[in-house]
Formats: C-alpha cells, sequence, structure tokens
C-alpha cells in the first residue's frame, strides 16, 4: 500500500516557520514528507533538512519524495525525542526550525494490518516502531483492571472507562482478546446505546488510549519540547500539530512556562528566582483548520498548530 497522508495545517505551518533560506530545519515526525517537502522548495543550495521518523514506512516514502533535494535532506530513522542526539552526530548543534506533525497518519490507520483502526479486524498491534516488541496485545491482556481504567480515563477522556476496562477484565478471562475486532465488539458491549447512537464510534476513545500509552506519547512530547526549543538558533521557530486536547494543553503549558519562567511569588516586587524567559508565543491562540480543508480532509477537525519564537 502506498504511503498516502494528507498534511494537515500545511500552508499555516510553513508560514509560521518563517523559513530561512540557508538555515537548518527538522521535522521531526517526517512521515509521508508532505511538510518537509514544503520546507525544502523554499530553501537555498546551503539550506538543509534534517527529517526524523520511527516508522519505516514513512522513511521510505518521504525518501522516495524527497530525493530531488539530493544531500540537502538527511533522514534517520528514530523518536523526535532523541533529536539533539541525532543532530550532534550530525554535526549540528542549533537550527533554525523545528515542526512536529503529533499523532497517527493517514496511512497508519488506513493500512489495517497495523492495528491502529477500530474499522476493520486485525491483530491488535499499534506500534509506531515496529522494533518495539511490546504491543497493544499486551496492555489489552495483561494490564489490571485499575490500570486500563486509567488508561482509558486519562488518555481517552472517556466517561464509559470505568465500564469498559470491566468488560475487556471479564472477556480475557474467557480467552485472550487478539483481534481489533473483538475488541470493539467489547466496547460496545461496554457503551450504554444512548452514547452509541450520539457520541460517533464507540471505540475511538479507548484506540487512541492504547495507542498513546503503547507509544508513550505524551510522555516523550513531555520530555522533549523543553530541550527542543534550546536547540533553536535565536529567532527560530518550533510548530506542533496536535489532535489531541491533552497534547495541545501540554504544548501549550510548555510554551508559557518557557515565555514566563518565573517562578517568585505574585507579590515580590522584583525576579529574584533566575529564570529567564527563553522566547515567546508568536501566536496567542493555536491555529486551527479552515473551511475549505476540513471539507477536504475530515481527519483536522481537532488539528490545532502552536508556535514558539526563540530569543
Amino acid at each position: 500500500m502506498e504511503f498516502a497522508h494528507v498534511s494537515v495545517l500545511l500552508n499555516e505551518t510553513i508560514e509560521q516557520l518563517h523559513i530561512r533560506p540557508d538555515g537548518i530545519y527538522v521535522d521531526g515526525t517526517l512521515g509521508g514528507g508532505g511538510h518537509a517537502y514544503e520546507v525544502c522548495r523554499r530553501l537555498s543550495p546551503k539550506g538543509r533538512l534534517i527529517g526524523i521518523d520511527q516508522d519505516a514506512a514513512a522513511i521510505e516514502a518521504a525518501g522516495e519524495r524527497l530525493l530531488e533535494f539530493g544531500d540537502q535532506v538527511t533522514i534517520v530513522r528514530s523518536n523526535y525525542c532523541n533529536m539533539r542526539l541525532e543532530l550532534q552526530m550530525l554535526g549540528i548543534d542549533r537550527v533554525d526550525g523545528i515542526l512536529l506533525d503529533l499523532g497517527v497518519s493517514s496511512y497508519q490507520l488506513d493500512s489495517a494490518e497495523r492495528g491502529f483502526t477500530y474499522r476493520e479486524d486485525a491483530p491488535l498491534d499499534m506500534r509506531m516502531d515496529r522494533r518495539q516488541s511490546k504491543t497493544a496485545r499486551e496492555i489489552v491482556n495483561e494490564y489490571s483492571e485499575q490500570e486500563l481504567f486509567r488508561v482509558i480515563r486519562d488518555y481517552g477522556e472517556d466517561k464509559s472507562a470505568k465500564n469498559i476496562a470491566r468488560h475487556i477484565a471479564a472477556a480475557r478471562e474467557k480467552k485472550p482478546i487478539e483481534t481489533t475486532g473483538e475488541l470493539v465488539e467489547i466496547i460496545k458491549n461496554a457503551v450504554p446505546a444512548k452514547v452509541r447512537m450520539s457520541g460517533g464510534h464507540p471505540a475511538k476513545k479507548t484506540f487512541q488510549a492504547i495507542r498513546i500509552e503503547l507509544n508513550r506519547e505524551l510522555e516523550v512530547l513531555k520530555d522533549s519540547l523543553d530541550d527542543m526549543i534550546d536547540l533553536l538558533k535565536p529567532g527560530g521557530r518550533i510548530c506542533v500539530i496536535t489532535f489531541h486536547s491533552l497534547e495541545d494543553r501540554l504544548v501549550k503549558t510548555i510554551f508559557k512556562t518557557n515565555e514566563n519562567p518565573c517562578t517568585c511569588p505574585s507579590n515580590f516586587p522584583v525576579c529574584v528566582c533566575g529564570n529567564k524567559p527563553k522566547g515567546r508565543l508568536a501566536v496567542k491562540k493555536p491555529i486551527v483548520p479552515g473551511e475549505e480543508e476540513l471539507t477536504k480532509n475530515k481527519r483536522s477537525k481537532s488539528a490545532k498548530l502552536r508556535v514558539f519564537e526563540r530569543i
């Protein structure tokens, strides 16, 4: 299957990156290379793009798409949390811009055998990096009922979390849960009919929660953003596209803390903590897709772009 992925908020992201033709840019979630291609088009022969992704299919697709830019492009198979280390190995210590397009790609959702989708029956997998051994099957079958409840409540923000966890625990007593189809049926039985009628696909939030837990998506983001801001040259920008309220909240909080890191009590006349701002929010409110994009790509509905500029 061809790696097809529609780049969300493409024009807005490219505009916000303020691309310097001779600059060095990092796409930490390369995917099919849609955003990266538009960055490369705006670079002079002196400019560089470093693309990072942990998915082998994405690396292959992006490699083909960016072939025309030759050795201006370096593609690395890794997680963006290793960005500083990967850049050091390339002899780079500061960059002009960083881009993250979080969440799961259209290709991953549409490849049924990857186990991300609740719309087709496939083995419970959901690994973004297939080199890791742990899969969604282990979470579903080996987490305690209490742990499952925590994951579905916190990462899926599902009101039926307790009931879903109970139904999963009861079902696996009889036999292990092996496929996405089996899990969907269990979830459907756990969600009240009234909720099923109104709230989209009943399994959507649980699948999202398991995926986030398995791939440690929020931890990786939380542990990486400060480091990425430190990698930026003065005037450099980081653009982060999120698809989930917890991700967006995390990005918003970390950006704000880097804009105003002072920890002194509000009644202090002057700052004594010595924490200096690293930059500013380039846009006060997140940028969201316009009507045209929403019509063309319904998966862009929950997308939010936040931008931070280094001083």
